[in-house]
């Protein structure tokens, strides 16, 4: 009697271990908001969409709510003041509001390269910077982070904003602006120069060693979530990550994916792989650990930043970004 006992308690020992297994291999997902700066829709996003799409969210047992913000500075005003984990912002945003008491750092940094890139028409007109003097250039507004990329972009060829007539023309118009000749370049990323493309304008890009190479796109997160879900925040990086990852590997196979996650690009597979082959070679290419900040891009981007009066002063690096949740550990 005594072993039967013993055996049957052996049994409803390991029937409700299987059943806790069981209970936690099925727990419900967290779910997240996660801001965007613009509609989920443009394929600046992309990374995001496809790490939605091929259920890298999913994954690490996550569900993603895409929220749009208004820019990329409320992203992160939103973000600091705990309405949102998590979200997707320019890589100056927390230099910026830092000042205004916005405690936020980017976690995760979405290439090497700029986001901004200098387009011109291919017509011989414009060959380097200095080219620019007594033209003019589009640009989305004067308070973004491609604007001051051009500014630097200037300073290192030894012009001013007074030598170029720089015109704030909107998302749409900076691009047709250009396209319709009304300017003779515009600080560009890679969706508008295929765009301008596709209407039928030959374009021609400066060469990065013309360009300031400013900041990619980042995530980031507020000072106290780093702080008290950094759990939560590793895993958002790392499913988001394996997005561009996507791209940065097989640019073809990624836009084939991307259609199928955003049907208004249905039929426009080609032009979306060639917005993804230039994020790859301009801006998501050669990072030596995906995902990672580089100190020293940051120091020089801010060290412009308050040479330009653009912030007050420079924050300690450290303030600015962290990296521990795109390196390798699991």
């Amino acid at each position: 009697m005594t072993r039967f006992f013993s055996r049957f308690a052996t049994v409803l020992l390991l029937a409700n271990a299987m059943l806790v297994g069981s209970q936690v291999a099925h727990a419900a997902p967290d779910e997240v908001t996660f801001l965007l700066p613009a509609p989920a829709t443009l394929p600046a996003f992309a990374p995001w969409m496809l790490a939605q799409h091929n259920g890298y969210y999913a994954a690490e047992n996550l569900k993603v709510n895409f929220v749009v913000g208004r820019g990329g500075v409320d992203v992160a005003k939103q973000v600091g003041a705990g309405n949102a984990v998590i979200g997707v912002a320019p890589g100056d945003a927390p230099m910026i509001l830092r000042a205004n008491g916005v405690m936020v750092k980017t976690v995760a940094m979405f290439g090497a390269g700029s986001l901004m890139m200098i387009a011109v028409h291919d017509d011989g007109t414009v060959n380097r910077v200095q080219d620019l003097k007594g033209k003019s250039a589009s640009v989305i507004a004067y308070t973004d982070g491609t604007y001051y990329a051009l500014l630097a972009s200037l300073r290192q060829a030894g012009l001013t904003k007074q030598d170029v007539n720089i015109e704030a023309a909107g998302p749409a118009g900076v691009w047709q602006q250009f396209a319709a000749r009304r300017v003779q370049a515009m600080a560009a990323v890679p969706d508008w120069v295929v765009i301008t493309e596709q209407s039928g304008v030959k374009v021609k890009l400066l060469p990065v060693g013309e360009t300031f190479q400013g900041l990619a796109q980042t995530m980031v997160a507020s000072d106290e979530a780093i702080r008290t879900q950094p759990q939560l925040l590793r895993r958002l990086v790392r499913a988001s990550l394996r997005g561009m990852q996507d791209i940065m590997q097989d640019p073809k196979r990624a836009a084939s994916a991307y259609v199928l996650a955003v049907p208004s690009f249905k039929g426009k597979q080609d032009q979306i792989e060639k917005m993804f082959a230039l994020y790859k070679q301009y801006v998501y290419a050669d990072q030596s650990v995906l995902g990672q900040v580089d100190p020293k891009r940051l120091d020089t981007v801010q060290k412009f930043y308050v040479s330009e009066n653009i912030i007050p002063a420079a924050w300690p690096l450290d303030e600015l970004h962290t990296n521990v949740f795109v390196v390798t550990e699991r």
